[in-house]
């Protein structure tokens, strides 16, 4: 039997954790199977970590482009983080919405509060938590791009950021990669579910009745 397919406005998926928890691996695992996933491309003001691609990794932007996003309100979202400024375009993601396209986010805690404020019912918020401390700090080092005193930049910030995790829907801890994805990809599937998020179930719901 053929699949019935309902109409539905795309979701807002973020994912958020400290530095070095996890979000980025996790969100590449589901990019690559979730055909109707896509990441939402953010504008930032840092300079390009080696291997990145303008459009692909980020918008990278000056200062004064920055200021000009948030004067004209062209970000859904914008932080500060690490001293750089970071955002996320709205048009592209507003028209995925549209179509029917879930949108997933990389975002910290602050441009979370700031979807939850402006696009809550869109918004579903996983922060991925790190097993311990020390697991933490060790796959930080592992990573291998920043410095000592970087890291322990990061670790100082982490704790800062953890205290965050009441304000999200669903917490996952990240102790087994395999699992945490499957965990997430659960998470997706049940909120694409979600009554109110299937505009075209009213109509097929009729149909069935014989009602229109």
């Amino acid at each position: 039997m053929a699949e019935t397919h309902i109409k539905r406005r795309g979701l807002m998926l973020v994912l958020s954790s400290p530095s070095g928890a996890g979000k980025t691996t996790i969100s590449r695992r589901l990019l690559y199977t979730e055909a109707n996933l896509s990441l939402s491309i953010s504008a930032t003001t840092r300079p390009p970590r080696p291997g990145e691609e303008e459009g692909k990794d980020y918008f990278f932007v000056s200062d004064a482009r920055f200021a000009g996003m948030v004067e004209q309100d062209e970000l859904l979202e914008h932080a500060v983080v690490f001293g750089n400024r970071y955002g996320t375009p709205k048009v592209p993601v507003v028209e995925a919405l549209e179509t029917g396209r879930d949108v997933l986010f990389d975002i910290d805690w602050q441009g979370t509060q700031q979807l939850r404020e402006s696009a809550r019912d869109d918004l579903v918020s996983v922060f991925i938590l790190p097993p311990s401390t020390e697991e933490l700090e060790r796959r930080l080092h592992t990573r291998a791009q920043d410095s000592d005193e970087v890291v322990r930049g990061r670790m100082a910030k982490a704790a800062d950021e953890m205290s965050h995790w009441p304000e999200y829907d669903y917490i996952i801890i990240n102790d087994n990669l395999e699992n945490s994805v499957r965990q997430v990809e659960a998470i997706l599937t049940a909120e694409r579910l979600k009554r109110e998020r299937r505009i075209g179930l009213r109509a097929f719901v009729e149909q069935l009745r014989g009602t229109s």
